[in-house]
């Protein structure tokens, strides 16, 4: 199965994100953290779904799983700069252009020659 190069996340898989983000959390950390939290079994429905579309990972904490975001930190930021940069380019040349490219704390990719 090919992995989407920018999936849409739904508000509660972003929230979940965000905390996974933060750090490694077992079901009831990730629980106890988000906003009207649902059931525990919704948690773990909801993990379960996100592994699958391969967002997470999970592994063996002693009796319980603990899940962590597939992608870095710096790589999740870079998607999601090119989604905002996307979506607010208004015209296919603008999209071309690549306006993002120019941001403050971005390189350059030509050359400055010097005069």
């Amino acid at each position: 199965m090919r992995r989407h190069p920018h999936p849409t996340l739904t508000r509660r898989e972003a929230q979940i994100m965000e905390i996974l983000h933060r750090r490694r959390a077992t079901v009831e950390e990730v629980r106890a953290e988000l906003p009207d939290a649902p059931s525990p079994s919704s948690v773990r429905k909801l993990l379960d779904i996100m592994i699958d579309r391969r967002l997470l990972g999970r592994e063996y904490d002693g009796p319980r799983f603990v899940y962590y975001p597939a992608a870095t930190l710096e790589n999740a930021s870079r998607s999601a700069l090119k989604q905002l940069c996307a979506r607010f380019s208004t015209t296919p040349l603008d999209r071309r252009r690549r306006p993002c490219s120019t941001w403050p704390g971005r390189r350059s990719r030509t050359r400055n020659t010097g005069g």
